[in-house]
């Protein structure tokens, strides 16, 4: 089946780009956030392709005053790849790899926003990410990050918020390839493992540069894919890459979420920069239907569907399993040999099943 995307230079495989492999979990997927300097604003937006599964869907998030406003979108694919538009929600890419858009007009949520992505660093390829459960595949992909500024206006509620590159800034990130989407395999698979997954993402946004660093680490907290890297500012020199990076965490009692973080980068046995991170608040992931239990990525909802539903933040216990994965808006400070900078970003946390050096024993025990 010939596509739009077909009449560009992108093939990958000797077939029209409507088929993506065998591989029945094949995602591509965009993932937008951005917030105020002062943390008082947050939003993110996220839109997957599925080529397999004949599905696209995209969710929009805004938190303001204590509560998170959540519009989710899901439609039928119809394998035109290149038609990212779900409902109220579209991505459009202005210039690649430096701006992006992202428009939402949600009368029913009364969630409108139409923002526009600016790098401010190089997007930046993460190291590819490939795990097996048992005689399974359970992930394999290629992901980028990159931070920016934004501009254009969100509407949450009645309320307008004008968005200002010298106030708003964030994260975009990529990723493409295998992991788990739509439903689940009803086939159990008897050699997988207990689950098990601690993940740490933080992208940071200082005045003269940006901090990246993220984490997978086993049961013993041996790492399967790690990276840090200090970033300058476009055309401002080349990115340092840490030759380890490392990170502490304090638990709030009672939770799975950091009170407090450190991150620490260094390259030929000196270190480069200490990052400390104190959270503000939490935004939950599933807003943007990562673990929804409705709106999870990848599930089909027949011709087109759009639904809506709010998160107090204050209310959200921590311990339920759909409220483990969070981002939690942080302010940073960053020391280095080149001075030191105070900024914002967020740490991404994902921690379920055992890690001994966090002191988890097991599937979803909580710090004392």
């Amino acid at each position: 089946m010939l596509t739009k995307a077909d009449d560009y230079p992108i093939h990958q495989r000797p077939e029209p780009i409507a088929y993506a492999g065998g591989h029945r979990n094949f995602y591509d997927r965009y993932f937008f956030n951005g917030y105020a300097q002062d943390g008082e604003l947050f939003f993110a937006a996220a839109l997957g392709v599925y080529p397999a599964l004949n599905v696209m869907d995209a969710a929009f998030s805004v938190i303001h005053d204590g509560r998170q406003h959540n519009v989710y979108a899901s439609r039928v694919l119809n394998m035109e790849r290149l038609d990212t538009r779900v409902g109220p929600i579209e991505v459009d890419v202005i210039e690649p790899m430096r701006v992006l858009r992202v428009r939402v007009d949600d009368k029913a949520s009364g969630l409108v926003a139409d923002v526009r992505f600016n790098a401010r660093v190089e997007a930046m390829e993460e190291p590819r990410f490939t795990r097996r459960s048992g005689a399974q595949l359970a992930m394999d992909l290629t992901r980028l990050t990159q931070n920016g500024t934004y501009e254009g206006s969100i509407t949450a509620k009645g309320k307008r918020f004008e968005i200002r590159p010298d106030v708003h800034s964030g994260t975009r990130d990529r990723s493409w390839g295998i992991r788990g989407i739509g439903a689940r395999d009803p086939q159990p698979n008897p050699l997988a493992e207990a689950p098990q997954f601690y993940w740490l993402w933080a992208p940071l946004n200082f005045p003269n540069r940006a901090a990246f660093y993220h984490l997978n680490s086993d049961a013993d907290g041996e790492p399967w894919n790690t990276r840090g890297v200090l970033s300058p500012l476009l055309g401002r020199g080349a990115a340092i890459e840490a030759d380890e990076a490392t990170s502490v965490l304090a638990f709030k009692s009672g939770t799975r979420h950091a009170s407090k973080a450190r991150i620490d980068y260094v390259r030929k046995g000196t270190k480069l920069a200490t990052a400390e991170l104190t959270p503000l608040y939490h935004f939950y992931m599933k807003g943007i239907g990562y673990g929804h239990p409705k709106w999870s990525h990848g599930l089909f909802h027949g011709e087109l569907e759009v639904g809506h539903d709010e998160i107090t933040l204050a209310d959200a216990a921590p311990s339920d399993p759909s409220n483990l994965h969070i981002q939690a808006i942080c302010k940073a400070k960053l020391e280095s040999n080149d001075g030191n900078e105070s900024g914002i970003g967020v740490l991404e946390q994902m921690i379920i099943g055992p890690h001994k050096p966090s002191g988890f024993k097991a599937m979803l025990d909580m710090a004392p």
